[in-house]
């Protein structure tokens, strides 16, 4: 099977059914683990990206918290939201299949504090100079938290590569 034109074939019908131009296919031993479009605009919710979705199914299906061995198609570079989520299931690769400098002329991402073309450099500024208005609330309680998960597990990472 093409995976990269099942993916493509995935947002096509999205789009077609009022969606947004995006999915993503997982695949691991040569079958689809999981897959999905985009579904910002149907379910209202602006964290239902494809990538997101798919990884949702996929890490559910498989009853663990990572991708390894994994290969993930998606429809175009991912976003910072999904490039994080990405970075956190450790697939074997992600193969994209359009830049967003290709897209850009057909899409555009318009949110109040989001731009795909500046997100970056906003991300790498402190919090207190963002765009994005962010304030620290230092509080040790939340911080004691991470003691505790510490405490019920061992001090140990609990990631394994597969």
């Amino acid at each position: 099977m093409d995976f990269a034109q099942r993916t493509i074939d995935i947002a096509r019908q999205n789009v077609a059914e009022g969606g947004r131009p995006f999915a993503t296919v997982i695949v691991k031993d040569g079958e689809i683990l999981a897959e999905s479009p985009n579904r910002v605009a149907q379910s209202h919710d602006p964290t239902a990206h494809a990538e997101i979705l798919a990884i949702r199914e996929a890490c559910v299906k498989l009853g663990t918290e990572n991708l390894t061995g994994a290969t993930i198609y998606v429809l175009a570079h991912p976003c910072p939201m999904c490039l994080g989520a990405l970075y956190y299931c450790s697939p074997e690769q992600v193969v994209f299949l359009t830049t967003r400098e290709a897209y850009e002329p057909y899409y555009v991402d318009d949110r109040t504090y989001f731009e795909l073309s500046t997100f970056y450099d906003e991300f790498a500024k402190d919090h207190t100079e963002r765009r994005l208005p962010m304030r620290h609330d230092a509080r040790e309680a939340a911080t004691d938290v991470y003691r505790f998960w510490r405490d019920r597990n061992g001090g140990e990472r609990q990631v394994t590569a597969t």
